[in-house]
């Protein structure tokens, strides 16, 4: 239980040094874009996987955001996660606003 704290706390003092220079931080929601409903129910460690970029901010607390930023070669959507200060969730809907006026990722329906 004390290592878990320990590391929980490094990854939130890495994210207050990141937003000492910004005021968000956009990456990618997931490693890979998503798969077909049902697909990965047979591999519950590939499903894992695919939250593996959203953990660290769930530890540290933060507002986070993921958005449509596009689509794969097969028509599967592409996300985005816009991760905000803590308490400042105002400046990620901000941002996720701003992302959706300026695209048309949200319009999109992904093929089934």
């Amino acid at each position: 239980m004390r290592k878990a704290q320990r590391v929980r706390t490094l990854i939130k003092k890495d994210f207050e040094e990141a937003f000492k220079k910004c005021d968000a931080i956009i990456t990618p929601t997931a490693p890979t874009t998503a798969f077909r409903i049902g697909e990965k129910t047979q591999d519950p460690l590939q499903m894992y996987l695919s939250d593996i970029l959203t953990i660290s901010v769930n530890l540290a607390g933060l507002p986070g955001l993921s958005l449509p930023c596009g689509f794969d070669s097969e028509e599967l959507p592409i996300g985005m996660q816009i991760i905000g200060k803590h308490f400042d969730e105002a400046t990620i809907l901000r941002i996720g606003f701003a992302y959706e006026q300026a695209t048309e990722w949200h319009k999109r329906k992904p093929q089934l």
